[in-house]
């Protein structure tokens, strides 16, 4: 299972966290869990600070008990990594890293794009939670914020 770790405030980031909760479907349930960067407890519990939230979205490798691994994958990289994950995404990912200056252009894009989503895409009122969020069996949140 992987933790995606989007902006919760950011009409841009919402719209793709829940277009992924469409096209992922009963399979993505499964693989994908969602944790808006205004969640402290959480990313407390995954090892995730504010600076690293700063750095753009984040993915996260889960141990079947639903603790961070050191796989980890920011900003472009994670929105490639979520790509490949996806049925038949590999294919496309690779066909994308494979054009020469793709990758830089799309670094610098996604870079922009982070920097200035407030203004390019507005900010919401309120923080989406995802309806697909990580849970950890036998657990609620207050009880276990410390890993």
């Amino acid at each position: 299972m992987y933790a995606v770790i989007y902006d919760g405030n950011c009409n841009l980031c919402v719209t793709l966290v829940k277009f992924l909760e469409q096209i992922a479907g009963s399979e993505g349930s499964a693989r994908f869990g969602y944790v808006p960067m205004q969640d402290d407890v959480t990313l407390r519990r995954l090892g995730v600070s504010a600076e690293d939230c700063e750095m753009g979205m984040l993915l996260i490798e889960l141990t079947a008990a639903g603790e961070a691994t050191d796989r980890r994958w920011q900003g472009s990289d994670a929105a490639e990594e979520i790509g490949r994950l996806l049925p038949m995404g590999g294919a496309f990912v690779q066909a994308y890293r494979s054009m020469p200056g793709a990758k830089a252009a799309g670094d610098r894009t996604y870079t922009f794009v982070r920097d200035n989503r407030y203004q390019l895409f507005g900010k919401r009122d309120r923080t989406y939670r995802s309806q697909q969020p990580i849970t950890w069996p036998n657990c609620d949140q207050s009880q276990c914020a410390q890993p």
